[in-house]
């Protein structure tokens, strides 16, 4: 049936829900183990979300309830599907896909991140995104190193 044929609230609450995708990147999806867990905890998380919401009893809510959920599974599921495990850094030599870098800015900052898949990445948390134009920087480069990220200098003080 369609929603004109119902009450007025339910045609609004159906385009409320039509959520758009969220955006999947054209990068590599790079992860590490802990980032593939991480991804496989949330698409449960989404999943659970999604049947509790199908249990309710107005039409409304549950639309309303089902909106993310949905719109979450949909996304991780792609995100599991292109997944590509990455394994640990083999040296501390040079920057690699799952290194822990401290450098230094020229205001006497000192930060450590720890590069790893965008899904995963959490700066405040310490990790940033492979993508991220610092860890672009960073990737390849060893101990010592100054390395340019937009118009500042970085030097790099370790690699774990």
């Amino acid at each position: 049936m369609s929603v004109a044929f119902t009450k007025e609230e339910s045609a609004e609450t159906a385009s409320e829900t039509l959520l758009p995708d969220r955006p999947v990147s054209p990068h590599p999806n790079l992860v590490t183990e802990a980032g593939l867990k991480a991804l496989e905890l949330q698409l449960e998380e989404a999943r659970a979300a999604y049947e509790a919401a199908q249990q309710l009893d107005d039409v409304n809510e549950r639309r309303r309830q089902s909106a993310v959920p949905l719109r979450d599974t949909r996304y991780l599921v792609e995100r599991l599907r292109t997944a590509q495990i990455m394994p640990a850094p083999a040296s501390t030599d040079t920057v690699a896909f799952g290194s822990t870098v401290t450098f230094s800015r020229p205001d006497g900052r000192v930060q450590t991140y720890r590069i790893v898949g965008e899904d995963e990445a959490d700066p405040k948390a310490g990790s940033i995104s492979h993508v991220s134009p610092v860890a672009r920087s960073l990737l390849g480069k060893a101990a010592g190193d100054v390395v340019g990220s937009g118009n500042q200098e970085l030097e790099i003080v370790a690699i774990a």
